[in-house]
């Protein structure tokens, strides 16, 4: 059975991985957005949810059932408990996208927009890697916009958690430049072309 090619999309917080996804959506392509999708499943799936209670306390969540970042967010000063809670939430997200991505098997490509698409493993299971390169104190700058419950000591830590932008640049197929220096929407045009060209992948391990 013929799969769609599946494409990664990651970048350092605060890169604008989540701009260029829309641009490929308006394109016509298909983005799952990890991140966003974590966040839905943690509220979601029942059982996820409990884990991530049992594991982090009740303060996890607010009094209608909503994450509560603000307290979660002290997870990511903490490396040991991030892996925590990375381990309880990857495998079920990893789950939703391998049914996500058998749902549209006959698209050209798909997208899987993810900020730790590297460091928890899962791009071996893509076929291309794409990273958006982002100076980093544009990115505290934007994080620090739009998370306002963050602090910039906070950013900053996180970034120190994620691969430095040199592993990721090595890492990646190809690299969009979201700093100013060129336009984002010529760079994803160029990339729609090239993958409109490739052939149709056999994703066995999908199947």
């Amino acid at each position: 059975m013929s799969k769609a090619m599946q494409i990664g999309i990651t970048g350092g917080i605060g890169s604008g991985k989540s701009i260029v996804c829309q641009i490929f959506r308006n394109l016509g392509v298909s983005v799952y957005d990890a991140d966003s999708r974590a966040k839905w499943l943690m509220i979601q799936d029942k059982s996820l949810k409990q884990s991530i209670q049992s594991e982090f306390g009740s303060e996890s969540y607010d009094s209608d059932g909503q994450v509560n970042k603000e307290y979660l967010s002290n997870v990511f000063s903490d490396s040991d408990r991030l892996e925590v809670l990375n381990k309880l939430v990857h495998p079920v997200v990893g789950s939703d996208y391998k049914r996500w991505a058998n749902e549209r098997i006959n698209e050209p490509y798909l997208i899987k927009e993810a900020a730790l698409l590297f460091e928890s493993g899962s791009y071996k299971l893509l076929d291309k890697v794409i990273t958006v390169y982002t100076p980093e104190f544009m990115r505290i700058q934007r994080v620090l916009k739009r998370d306002v419950y963050r602090t910039e000591q906070q950013v900053k830590t996180i970034i120190k958690r994620q691969y430095n932008e040199e592993k990721r640049l090595q890492m990646a197929d190809f690299v969009i430049y979201n700093d100013e220096s060129q336009l984002l929407i010529t760079q994803v045009l160029k990339l729609h072309q090239q993958f409109l060209q490739m052939p149709l992948q056999v994703r066995e391990d999908l199947l």
